[in-house]
């Protein structure tokens, strides 16, 4: 195929250049990140097995899966936050201060409901406050949520002290352990949480709006996107979430610390940047995600069933942090060729 251009190099010559040959379709998909993801799911999968027989278990792999979900539910929503251009550290701080919240009301006097809807009151002050920060005050959301984190981990501990607040009435703990089948109701929650997310991010106008703004947020300002309000609203979204996942851990740990969640930020960005997510916005999916949730899942079991000390699982996590990210930004430079 010859393509004409019609900007003469000389006078009277016109210069005919040959068109790149489009990609065939399935190294167009192969280098999709959602697909690699899957691939490390499958080999991930494939050598935990060896090494446990456990793994082979569907049973054994939802319940492991109790630990992590909570942290998986609030990357779905990170995900979002970071595909419109912007970030949020402090979720993990406010699961704590949420729950911690919670447990402050609830031994105040106040009944569970009011108790929880405390909680999920705190956690859309904590989302709108880091928004007005963000989206008000124009300040960078990475700097803005560091502090938050602080402030927020600060105050569960001036809240709740050194000790723990426990003693919750017996249909509110366990969560965990509540099935439908042989499925813990949290990983029900998450699996309908990925499906109207990802229906959210992929279908509606919304979404192709938060795509926009992530590649290019002057552009959508120009073409009428309301980018503060939008970006306020997810901030919003994650602190909402946020006190949503400190009460689940609170029910399944039945007791809450102010440094419930703790170290949780690496496991959601871990998380986000596996499932594929552009750091710097404007791409990613809801379906990496979910794999890479799993994924997560697979890895944490596989190193806690090996006996591989708690620093060192650290160690493997941050090197996967970092080579997630750098896999990602390759894959993405390679598609633009």
């Amino acid at each position: 195929m010859t393509s004409v251009d019609k900007t003469p190099a000389a006078p009277g010559r016109v210069i005919v250049r040959e068109a790149a040959a489009p990609r065939p379709r399935w190294q167009v998909w192969l280098i999709r990140p959602e697909v690699v993801t899957l691939l490390l799911l499958v080999v991930a999968s494939v050598v935990a097995t060896r090494l446990s027989p456990f793994f082979a278990d569907l049973g054994f792999i939802l319940e492991s899966s109790t630990y992590y979900i909570e942290f998986a539910i609030v990357a779905l929503v990170l995900t979002i936050v970071i595909i419109s251009g912007e970030i949020d550290l402090s979720p993990a701080a406010q699961m704590a201060l949420s729950a911690c919240l919670f447990g402050t009301a609830f031994k105040a006097g106040a009944p569970i409901p009011v108790a929880i809807g405390v909680s999920l009151l705190s956690g859309l002050v904590m989302g709108l406050f880091n928004g007005a920060l963000v989206t008000i005050l124009r300040l960078p959301s990475i700097i803005v949520t560091i502090g938050t984190l602080i402030l927020y981990r600060g105050l569960a501990q001036v809240l709740a002290g050194d000790k723990s607040i426990s003693g919750f009435p017996g249909w509110f703990v366990g969560i965990d352990y509540r099935m439908v089948g042989i499925v813990p109701v949290p990983v029900l929650i998450f699996i309908a949480a990925s499906i109207l997310l990802g229906l959210f991010l992929g279908i509606t106008i919304y979404g192709r709006q938060i795509y926009q703004i992530g590649t290019s947020e002057i552009a959508a300002i120009h073409a009428g996107i309301r980018v503060r309000r939008i970006k306020m609203g997810l901030f919003i979204a994650s602190g909402l979430t946020s006190s949503i996942a400190g009460l689940m851990v609170a029910s399944r740990l039945g007791s809450v610390r102010y440094d419930l969640a703790s170290g949780g930020e690496l496991t959601m960005v871990l998380i986000v940047m596996l499932g594929g997510t552009y750091i710097f916005g404007g791409r990613g999916s809801i379906l990496g995600t979910f794999l890479a949730a799993w994924l997560l899942v697979i890895i944490a079991t596989g190193m806690t069933v090996a006996n591989i000390a708690i620093n060192a699982q650290l160690t493997v996590m941050g090197l996967l942090l970092i080579v997630s990210i750098i896999a990602t930004n390759a894959i993405y430079a390679r598609s633009q060729r």
